[in-house]
């Protein structure tokens, strides 16, 4: 790593369309193969192919990570591993609400694709949209990070102190009645379809509508992620790049971990861990201790495996038979 903090020192810099546009080209051709190639036709996925894009999504995350040290440096490569992981780790809360709306739709996973797939495009979009503004209003009033390093310390707090018992079902929500009474749907899935056609009304059927709802939690969603890594670094390049990669695998870790994500008992304590931790970061100066990039990244990740080796090998009690 220290070479490649030396290289990144001594070599070409690449100017910062290029960056941008290396990276643009990168999901281009992941989303492409993603629709084009990979599910050109609706299939229930398997564990092994999903356990196997998942292998791919992280390995062309983490390789990016080494660009990103030898074109910016060790301390950024650090910063953008940093937020990868935390974005993936928040990512899960998005797993779980996922198989809510399916299940509560009643969408078979053979169509479950299309639906991922156009929400993640348009997660994309929405977070450079949200992470735009969130640029421009640090540019113009830093002293805003401190209030999303208040609300993130808050969010860690109240995530602590959830209990899954409080989980109501998808169809009471405030969110699924406003969808609900703005759009005529389908009572049942039509094949691939978002819209049909029937007595010269055009209904959404249950995928849009699915759709529709997954847009909008990703908008909730963001809420959190983006604060957290704004306040890990506010190189935008690294902002945006290490959510991206993190949602971009978003569609192969569902079908790997929905059935086995509720298991990870002792992730979501770490996540309220790591988001105090991150929240708390920005006062540390003031009583004299500063945290550098390797020591955030290596309290993430041993909060991260410890979380799922601990779920892994010690369930609760109510989890054993």
């Amino acid at each position: 790593m220290e070479t490649l903090a030396h290289l990144s020192e001594n070599h070409y810099i690449m100017p910062n369309y290029a960056l941008w546009g290396s990276f643009a080209v990168i999901v281009f051709v992941l989303l492409f193969l993603d629709l084009f190639v990979f599910h050109r036709h609706a299939s229930e996925p398997n564990i092994k192919e999903t356990f196997w894009a998942c292998v791919f999504y992280i390995g062309i995350a983490l390789i990016f990570g080494l660009f990103v040290i030898y074109e910016r440096g060790l301390e950024t490569g650090m910063l953008y591993y940093t937020g990868f992981l935390v974005e993936k780790s928040l990512s899960l809360d998005n797993i779980f609400i996922m198989s809510i709306i399916f299940s509560s739709l009643k969408v078979e996973r053979k169509y479950q694709h299309r639906v991922l797939f156009w929400g993640i495009l348009g997660a994309i979009v929405m977070r450079g949209i949200l992470i735009g503004v969130g640029e421009a209003l640090i540019s113009k009033f830093h002293w805003i990070l401190y209030i999303f390093a208040a609300f993130l310390i808050y969010t860690g707090i109240k995530m602590a102190l959830h209990k899954e018992d409080d989980q109501g079902k998808l169809e009471d929500s405030r969110l699924f009645k406003f969808v609900g009474k703005y759009f005529h749907v389908t009572p049942e899935v039509r094949g691939e379809h978002f819209f049909v056609k029937e007595n010269g009304r055009h209904y959404i059927t249950p995928l849009f509508f699915a759709l529709v709802i997954i847009e909008l939690m990703d908008v909730i969603f963001a809420f959190d992620s983006i604060p957290a890594i704004f306040l890990i670094t506010q190189d935008i390049y690294v902002v945006y790049t290490s959510n991206i990669f993190a949602i971009l695998g978003l569609r192969a870790l569902y079908f790997l971990l929905a059935a086995a994500v509720y298991k990870f008992v002792y992730l979501k304590p770490a996540l309220s861990i790591i988001l105090i931790f991150i929240g708390s970061k920005i006062f540390l100066p003031y009583v004299g201790l500063e945290i550098e990039a390797w020591q955030s990244l290596t309290v993430t990740f041993s909060l991260i495996a410890g979380a799922i080796i601990l779920s892994l090998i010690k369930p609760p009690a109510t989890e054993k038979k």
